[in-house]
């Protein structure tokens, strides 16, 4: 993919476009600009009239999680991720993106976070494949410089191995995250998982109970939940699962298996459940079998959004 007409990046200097390939010399000579955008960045409401959010997540890569389909390294090459996201981004009906600080100041400077929702991905020590895995520490962003960046929210993967200790550290860290972004009136996005090791892997389980269990767990994390959102998988029996909870819920896309077609159904069909309010989708938009990123993108925002059939 290539961007023909690189974006200008607004509040940055007048008139200056920024592409992909000029961002390692600002980052060289000058820095300050990614402190200086981030206090200009044009802002917008959380929600819409709708009610509804889709964004795209780009917060794979800093856990090592590189694969597509089955191919190891789809996600490697920065400026081709960078690219698809810029396209994404640009598409109508698509409200923001959730990434961990190098993607969203990468965004930033290339002009692709003006008026969009920007939520900052928290916790990325839970390499994909390590043997910490589960003990997945706050490594990127803090609700604090969430906060002082202007950006409207923080997500924390919390995955719940009853077998594993380093659960307990990971459910901490997600409470206190919880607690200081209410405090600052900003979403907690908290994504939770039953999960296991099997074969020396984490499998997330993905049936309704587990889920159910799951949801019950994320819910009652933190001293607020006046500002927590939920990010769960499109599972079995959906209308069951949903009824776990009362929060706001976005639906992840996850690695794209089988026929798309099939996957924009099961999106549209679950977003007729009152709880779901949207999707937070990465790999499914942004690496289309058929390569076309706007396509891909515009069917989901038709099915958030309205007027849009799988």
């Amino acid at each position: 993919m290539t961007t023909t007409h690189p974006p200008t990046t607004p509040g940055l200097g007048a008139g200056v476009a920024v592409a992909v390939a000029d961002l390692t010399e600002i980052r060289v000579r000058e820095p300050g600009r990614i402190a200086a955008g981030w206090a200009a960045r044009e802002h917008r409401p959380l929600v819409r009239e709708d009610g509804r959010m889709l964004l795209v997540a780009a917060d794979h890569p800093a856990r090592g999680a590189l694969g597509v389909r089955g191919a190891g390294a789809a996600m490697a090459s920065r400026s081709d991720l960078l690219e698809r996201l810029v396209t994404a981004l640009g598409r109508p009906g698509v409200d923001g993106v959730l990434g961990t600080p190098d993607v969203l100041d990468d965004l930033l400077l290339l002009g692709a976070l003006e008026g969009k929702i920007a939520i900052g991905s928290m916790n990325r020590g839970g390499l994909q494949g390590a043997s910490f895995e589960l003990d997945d520490r706050f490594t990127a962003y803090s609700a604090a410089e969430i906060a002082a960046r202007g950006l409207d929210g923080g997500k924390m993967l919390t995955r719940i191995c009853l077998d594993d200790p380093g659960t307990v550290a990971t459910l901490e860290a997600s409470a206190r995250a919880v607690t200081e972004l209410a405090e600052r009136q900003l979403m907690a996005m908290v994504e939770p998982f039953l999960s296991t090791r099997e074969g020396g892997r984490v499998v997330n389980q993905l049936d309704p109970d587990s889920t159910i269990k799951s949801i019950h767990i994320a819910a009652g994390l933190g001293a607020s939940s006046a500002h927590t959102w939920l990010k769960l998988p499109v599972v079995d029996e959906l209308d069951r699962v949903m009824d776990a909870t009362t929060l706001p819920t976005l639906l992840l896309g996850g690695d794209p298996q089988g026929d798309p077609q099939d996957t924009y159904a099961s999106w549209g069909r679950a977003l007729d459940l009152p709880a779901v309010r949207g999707l937070v989708v990465g790999r499914a938009l942004l690496f289309p079998p058929d390569g076309d990123v706007a396509a891909a993108v515009d069917i989901a925002a038709g099915l958030v959004h309205g007027g849009g059939t799988a």
